[in-house]
C-alpha cells in the first residue's frame, strides 16, 4: 500500500497558558524543532503565558516553587523566602550548562525562522495589556477564534 500524501504544509500549534521559566521553554524548544524541520509553528501566548512574550517580564521568568509537585519538596518549603529565587538560579544554571538560547534569545529565533506568535486577545483584555506592551516578535493579539481558524489542521499542543 503507497503512503498516504497530503500536500498541505505540517502545522504546529502550541499554546502556552503558563509563565514561569520552566513552563516557557517546552513550548519555544517545540516550535523551534518545528521549524528547523520545516514544520509551520505557531504559538498562542493566554493566560500567565503572556509573561513569556511581555516586555517587563520576558527576560526574568522564575521557576515557580509553590504547588509544583516536581519540586520534591512541600509546598511549605517552596513558600520559604528565597527558594522561588534559589530554584530560579538553579534552573538558569543549567540552562547556561547546557548552552540553551535565554527566553529573549529564543524569542528571536522562532521569530527569524518564520513561527507565528500571537498574544490572547481575552487574557490581554483581562491583565490590560496591549501590543505595545508585548515584544516586538509578536504579530499579533488575536481571539481563540481566530486562533482556532489559523490553526486548522495543525498537531495542536497545550501547554
Amino acid at each position: 500500500m503507497p503512503p498516504i500524501t497530503d500536500d498541505k504544509p505540517r502545522k504546529l500549534a502550541v499554546i502556552c497558558s503558563k509563565g514561569t521559566l520552566d513552563m516557557a521553554y517546552p513550548g519555544l524548544i517545540l516550535a523551534n524543532a518545528a521549524r528547523m524541520s520545516g514544520v509551520d509553528a505557531m504559538i498562542f501566548f493566554t493566560f500567565w503565558g503572556l509573561d513569556i512574550i511581555t516586555k517587563s517580564t520576558y527576560a526574568n521568568l522564575k521557576v515557580a516553587t509553590v504547588g509544583n509537585p516536581s519540586m520534591g519538596m512541600p509546598t511549605f518549603v517552596g513558600a520559604l523566602p528565597g527558594m522561588s529565587a534559589m530554584a530560579t538560579s538553579m534552573m538558569r544554571k543549567e540552562i547556561a550548562k547546557l548552552d540553551l538560547p535565554t527566553i529573549p534569545e529564543m524569542l528571536q529565533m522562532l521569530d527569524d525562522a518564520g513561527a507565528e506568535l500571537y498574544g490572547c486577545k481575552m487574557a490581554c483584555d483581562m491583565m490590560k495589556r496591549t501590543k505595545d506592551d508585548l515584544v516586538p516578535q509578536v504579530r499579533d493579539i488575536i481571539s481563540a477564534m481566530d486562533f482556532i481558524e489559523k490553526s486548522e489542521g495543525a498537531q495542536t499542543i497545550f501547554i
